[in-house]
This record gives structure tokens, C-alpha cells and sequence, in this order.
């Protein structure tokens, strides 16, 4: 790509179909966490993991043969699918479990807020059309304050824990960075088949790391109400989630993508709180100010205005 191509190429702010995909995302990702929390109680999290993956992979392998595009278009880029699902799936799955043994949720939640941070990072380094800018940096820094002001005194209360716990949940975030920059290269290929190709994948990945971690016996002991909340956390949360995703890093660019690790504890909470009667706290409500002062700031258009 010439210099005049490369500097044609730079994104510019995203457009409104954008920032609503960028909210829904979020809400649904939000939203998860009730799903999840029905589930754990009696599937263990890689097994939860297994099932979200093969439930989802197994509906949009389903959409595909009815609606269409065909999924033989994602066999070109089968090996890609594979390291996608590993950074994507398998590598942050596995270190958030392993940090959230040790460290509490709202110290988990403003280390993965650092995606955003990560992502523009290696965009800069690795592509043309992701470059650093003022706003983008004051933005993410914004994001995360306002990430660690909406925890609150649940951040203070989870500080410690061992120094390897709060690495691997910043290896998940720097995970997620690289699979997004792995997502940029399927250019062309329609979302929905990028989501079947990485569930897929993920799916063949988990099947014999949950056998021969826990084997197949009481598997599936599980009661009614925590199957619907399975199928509500793979079909939502999992399958249309990530065509939303992909749909997403093609149209607005990777850093812009990971923007939603800031949305989804907005949505929770607020979800919480409309849903099940959780207070909605001073100190919250300031984190979420400041996390929509750092969306406005890296969206920039407001401030060119002045």
C-alpha cells in the first residue's frame, strides 16, 4: 500500500450504525454475566465454556445451511480459525479462570477494560489504518478510570492477590488485542461465517480438554433452568454476539471493537439494576459518566466541533 493509499485508508470516526452495533454488543455481553451466573452454579467453567461454544458453533452451522452465505468459504482460511479460537476463546478463557481464582471481579473487570489499550497498541505497529491519536489514547485512559470508579469499594477490597493472577488476567486483555488484529485478516468473508469458522474451531479445541480434564460422567446432570440459561448464554451472548463482533472489527476497525470491554460492565450493572432490583450507587454512576466522557473523547467528533 503506497503512503497516499495507507493515509486514504485511515479511519475516521465511527459512523452511528457503528456506535449502535458497539452498545447492543455490549448490552448482550452484559446481560451474560446473569446467564453465566445461573450456569456456574452447577456446571463447572471449562464445561460451561464447552457448551457455549458447541451449542453456538452447532446454531450458526445450522443458520448457514439455511440462510446462507456457504460455509465452504471459510475452509481457505482453516488454519486461521484455529489461532483465532485459541486467542479469541481457549488462551483468554482459560486466564481469566485461572487470575479470578485469586483475585476478585472488580479487579478482573478493570484489567480486561485494558483491551481497548492493548488493541490500539499493536494497531499502530501493525497496521496502516489504526494509528495512535491524542483523543484515542485520552479516551481508553478515561474508559478504564471510569471502569475502576464503577467498581469501587469491591476494587479496593480485591487489590491483593498474588502478582502471576493479575498478569494472566492482563494476558487475556493482550489475548484479545492479537485476536482482533487475526480478525482484520478476514477481509471479505461475510460475519456470520467468521463467527461459525472461530466457535468451530473452539469447539474441536474444548471437546477433548473437558474429557480429559473431567471426563464425560455427569456432564450433563444439570437442571432445566440452568439449560435455559446455557442456551440463552450460547445462542445471545455467543453466536448472534459475534456476528455483531465481526460485523463490527470489519466496519469500524479493531480498536474500536474492543471499545466494548468498556460498554459491558456499564450494562451490567445498569442491567442489575433495572432487572434485579440491585442499587444503583453513587460512585457507580460516576464511573459510568466518566466512561461516556472517554467514548465521546475518542469518537472526537464533539471536540472538533469546539
Amino acid at each position: 500500500m503506497t503512503m497516499t493509499a495507507a493515509a486514504a485508508a485511515m479511519r475516521g470516526p465511527m459512523t452511528l450504525k457503528d456506535w449502535g452495533q458497539l452498545l447492543l454488543l455490549g448490552a448482550i455481553w452484559g446481560g451474560s454475566f446473569f446467564f453465566a451466573r445461573i450456569a456456574v452454579s452447577e456446571i463447572h467453567p471449562l464445561a460451561l465454556v464447552l457448551f457455549r461454544v458447541t451449542i453456538a458453533a452447532a446454531a450458526l452451522q445450522l443458520y448457514l445451511a439455511i440462510r446462507g452465505p456457504s460455509f465452504r468459504l471459510a475452509i481457505p482460511y482453516a488454519g486461521l480459525f484455529f489461532l483465532l479460537a485459541f486467542a479469541n476463546n481457549v488462551i483468554p478463557f482459560s486466564l481469566i479462570f485461572a487470575g479470578q481464582t485469586e483475585l476478585g471481579a472488580g479487579v478482573a473487570s478493570v484489567l480486561n477494560a485494558t483491551t481497548p489499550f492493548w488493541t490500539l497498541i499493536l494497531a499502530n505497529a501493525l497496521t496502516a489504518d489504526e494509528k495512535l491519536s491524542w483523543n484515542k489514547l485520552a479516551g481508553i485512559a478515561l474508559g478504564v478510570a471510569g471502569t475502576a470508579v464503577m467498581i469501587g469499594p469491591g476494587l479496593l477490597a480485591g487489590l491483593g492477590g498474588p502478582v502471576w493472577a493479575k498478569f494472566a488476567l492482563i494476558g487475556a486483555s493482550v489475548s484479545y488485542a492479537v485476536a482482533l488484529m487475526i480478525a482484520r485478516r478476514f477481509k471479505g468473508l461475510p460475519s456470520p461465517v467468521i463467527a461459525t469458522g472461530q466457535l468451530t474451531a473452539s469447539t474441536i479445541i474444548m471437546i477433548p480438554v473437558v474429557l480429559l480434564t473431567y471426563g464425560p460422567t455427569g456432564l450433563f446432570s444439570v437442571s432445566p433452568a440452568v439449560w435455559a440459561a446455557v442456551l440463552g448464554l450460547a445462542l445471545l451472548s455467543t453466536a448472534f454476539a459475534y456476528i455483531l463482533y465481526f460485523n463490527l472489527v470489519a466496519s469500524a476497525g479493531a480498536t474500536n471493537a474492543s471499545l466494548v470491554t468498556l460498554i459491558v460492565p456499564v450494562s451490567a450493572v445498569l442491567l442489575g439494576f433495572l432487572f434485579l432490583g440491585e442499587r444503583l450507587q453513587v460512585f457507580e454512576m460516576g464511573g459510568m459518566a466518566l466512561i461516556g466522557l472517554g467514548l465521546i473523547t475518542i469518537d472526537g467528533r464533539l471536540f472538533g466541533r469546539w
